[in-house]
């Protein structure tokens, strides 16, 4: 009989492409993933993977086989989730996703909140772009996430807890800094940093100033915030922070500034973002309270 354990080693190659990568995310040796998938493709008497040195294709059957596979592990997450929530609400693990744009800024607010009103609940953190966190509620690898909106979550619920808007953050001593807001005719588009393709911020900040990517020669290709926030510490341009930020970029920035971009917003929303049938949802109809109360300022 093929067993549990055997499909969540199918999706993993099947996810990472790769059986070395597979074992190392399943924490166990890469034979002992092989032996257990060739063990499940000898039961089914065809195979699911062809392999060669360079790479791993899944075959006509085995991707329906993958199909059924990926069902039968959500419905077993969701079974262990409905077991919790039989349990006090806002206990056990939650394994929840979360952008980096967004983590860096939202987590010092909102964990030392979980922890004090929480005790029993222990949230495991992923942070990853979008796309990739989209797919892994979907697949049920993960309970939930945090995303900016809009974005394409068809298929999913999304609980909203935040509207805000992005500000133009510059260097004191250029001459913007002195401005209260600007608007996108007043930013010099050759100096603005923006942090390279597949990260939302960067769309949902061209979306604000209906700028398109092609309007930019980029010279900087920057996989991070903190790295554009730097790169505008030492005049090197300027850049696009969401709200979120602010307080915590100037406090440890005091050359920069922010000034309000004034384009109709609000300029994203975030969100949590889980499958209909998640059964905890009650717990993360909560979380999504704490998150808004810290960011408005109202948690204890």
């Amino acid at each position: 009989m093929i067993s549990l354990k055997q499909i969540k080693y199918a999706l993993a190659v099947a996810d990472h492409g790769h059986f070395k990568r597979a074992a190392e995310a399943c924490s166990i040796s890469q034979s002992a993933l092989s032996g257990a998938i060739s063990d499940m493709e000898t039961q089914l008497g065809f195979q699911v993977f062809e392999r060669d040195n360079k790479r791993v294709l899944v075959t006509k059957l085995g991707e329906e086989v993958l199909v059924r596979a990926r069902k039968i592990h959500i419905d077993v997450q969701d079974l262990h989730a409905l077991a919790s929530s039989a349990n006090a609400p806002m206990s056990g693990k939650l394994y929840m996703g979360m952008i980096p744009t967004i983590a860096q800024y939202l987590l010092p607010k909102v964990l030392p909140s979980i922890r004090s009103q929480y005790p029993d609940l222990n949230v495991v953190i992923d942070e990853d772009q979008s796309e990739t966190l989209v797919s892994r509620v979907k697949s049920g690898a993960i309970d939930c996430a945090v995303l900016a909106l809009p974005y394409d979550c068809e298929g999913l619920l999304t609980l909203p807890f935040w509207q805000e808007n992005f500000y133009l953050l510059a260097h004191k001593d250029d001459a913007l800094s002195r401005r209260q807001s600007v608007t996108v005719s007043d930013i010099n588009l050759e100096n603005l940093l923006l942090l390279e393709d597949g990260h939302c911020l960067k769309d949902h900040a061209l979306s604000a100033c209906r700028l398109k990517p092609e309007q930019f020669d980029v010279e900087v290709r920057a996989n991070s915030l903190g790295t554009l926030i730097n790169l505008v510490a030492n005049k090197m341009g300027t850049t696009f922070v969401p709200e979120i930020a602010l307080s915590g970029v100037l406090s440890h920035q005091p050359n920069l500034v922010a000034i309000k971009l004034d384009e109709a917003g609000p300029h994203r929303e975030l969100a949590l973002i889980l499958r209909p049938s998640y059964p905890r949802f009650d717990s993360l109809e909560r979380l999504k309270l704490l998150m808004a109360s810290c960011l408005s300022g109202s948690a204890p």
